[in-house]
């Protein structure tokens, strides 16, 4: 049971261990969004993205049997650094299944962790068939990037800190196989029940849209958008957290996000790769449809080629 409870413990395990993000803010973006917008800068924390906040509380979950075996897991690159790392600062060994295209600055990324990395042709069919075998040869425990409940509950402190550092009306947060948004959902449903709760998902990657208005899960099957990091389908867990919790996902084209990262970069100097940027898409969008004036959006990595992002 994914509970508050869990994600308090999930903080616990993390004080001194994972960094207490700043949250920023910029009154040209205010002007443009036309309410105040306080970025949580997820991209300041260890290896660049909040993914380390579920990956070290999953490593540090594990008894002393289950640690020995290792952990592994399948990943674009946050996922696969971030559980490298935590496996790394507990000394035991990391298998990652990494897509064949993975961009090299989250590659290298991992290999200086220690990890050790299996390539595989990017698709999902192929992640998790390869995943699969090394498990069976490994004997590693399979740490899954979003659903896997220590992973999601470690993903919610980054909600809880933020609670804690702004009066919000509303949260929006970028979502891809919905582990962030669904330890926010807790974390806020348990903190803050009156701020309502939006995610913010690329055009073209749009399943979790989908879902929640037939209400249903429907699969992602052929994503094409610059926003690697949400190609993923919502999981067994995250999808009835969603379900329950979100009062509406605003879907953003590529273009959006591309503004959303210069406008970051020009007016706080923060370099944001296209998946933590959708979320400041969605909020300066048209069909952000809310009356709420003091949003909160998670800026969820800043893992990005700075050479590509300046062509662009």
């Amino acid at each position: 049971m994914l509970t508050l409870e869990k994600v308090r413990e999930a903080a616990v395990r993390l004080e001194g261990v994972a960094h207490h993000t700043p949250v920023m803010t910029s009154e040209a973006i205010d002007d443009l969004a036309g309410r105040q917008l306080i970025f949580k800068c997820e991209n300041l924390q260890k290896v660049g993205a909040f993914k380390f906040r579920g990956a070290w509380n999953a490593v540090a979950s594990l008894s002393d049997e289950e640690a020995g075996r290792g952990v592994c897991t399948h990943s674009s690159g946050n996922h696969a650094q971030a559980l490298a790392l935590a496996a790394q600062m507990r000394g035991i060994a990391a298998h990652v299944v990494m897509p064949d295209n993975v961009a090299p600055i989250k590659l290298n990324a991992v290999e200086g962790y220690g990890a050790a990395i299996t390539l595989c042709e990017p698709t999902l069919k192929a992640r998790e068939a390869t995943l699969a075998e090394l498990q069976r040869e490994s004997g590693a425990v399979l740490v899954h990037s979003y659903d896997d409940a220590r992973v999601i509950a470690g993903q919610g402190t980054a909600a809880l800190e933020l609670l804690a550092q702004a009066k919000l009306d509303a949260i929006i947060t970028p979502i891809g196989g919905g582990g962030l948004l669904s330890g926010t959902c807790i974390a806020t449903r348990g903190t803050a029940p009156e701020v309502v709760l939006y995610g913010a998902e690329p055009a073209g990657a749009d399943d979790a849209a989908q879902s929640l208005a037939s209400g249903e899960l429907v699969p992602q099957l052929a994503p094409d958008t610059i926003c690697d990091g949400l190609l993923a389908s919502l999981g067994k867990l995250t999808w009835p957290i969603l379900r329950d919790h979100l009062a509406a996902i605003i879907t953003v084209d590529d273009d959006a996000v591309r503004q959303a990262m210069r406008l970051l970069w020009e007016q706080l100097e923060l370099l944001i790769e296209p998946s933590g940027a959708v979320g400041l898409a969605a909020a300066l969008s048209p069909s952000f449809q809310s009356d709420a004036q003091r949003v909160g959006i998670i800026l969820t990595g800043g893992n990005v080629d700075s050479a590509k992002f300046f062509q662009q």
